[in-house]
């Protein structure tokens, strides 16, 4: 497994192909041109994951809060390669990258009622929850990092 940084020109395809294979089990179907525009807009720091020859996993980070406030964005993984580690080994590497090369002192995650068990797991902490914020069934849950939960 490779982690690399997203290159605009050759791997949108495969971002989309991820997302809707996640669609409508993660992600709301409106949410694809929230995406594409996160991709040629905001993705200065924006990763994927490869393995076995092909793309399978992807997440970035930014930071629209402040220069210590950092948000994990748009995280994908591959049905098939879900519950392998790769979730996990791309959202340390990034709080790693926030720490040490961006002096990040906050870091933040808006996800899902479908995922948030999984943050909680890397160590974040639920702080909010809005109701259908993302799309009709879609709540946003509103979690920050307080450290490696030991899980």
């Amino acid at each position: 497994m490779q982690i690399r940084a997203f290159n605009p020109h050759t791997d949108v395809p495969a971002l989309l192909s991820l997302l809707r294979l996640n669609t409508p089990e993660f992600f709301a179907p409106e949410e694809e041109e929230d995406f594409i525009n996160y991709l040629k807009y905001e993705a200065t720091r924006y990763f994927v994951v490869e393995a076995d020859d092909q793309l399978v996993g992807c997440g970035g980070y930014n930071n629209p809060d402040g220069p210590t406030i950092f948000r994990l964005s748009w995280d994908i993984v591959h049905p098939a390669w879900q519950g392998q580690g790769i979730g996990r080994r791309l959202s340390e590497y990034r709080i790693q990258q926030i720490r040490e090369t961006e002096g990040g002192t906050v870091i933040l995650v808006r996800t899902s009622q479908h995922v948030y068990r999984f943050y909680e797991r890397l160590g974040f902490v639920l702080q909010a929850v809005v109701k259908d914020y993302w799309a009709a069934g879609y709540d946003l849950y509103q979690m920050e990092y307080t450290g490696p939960s030991g899980s």
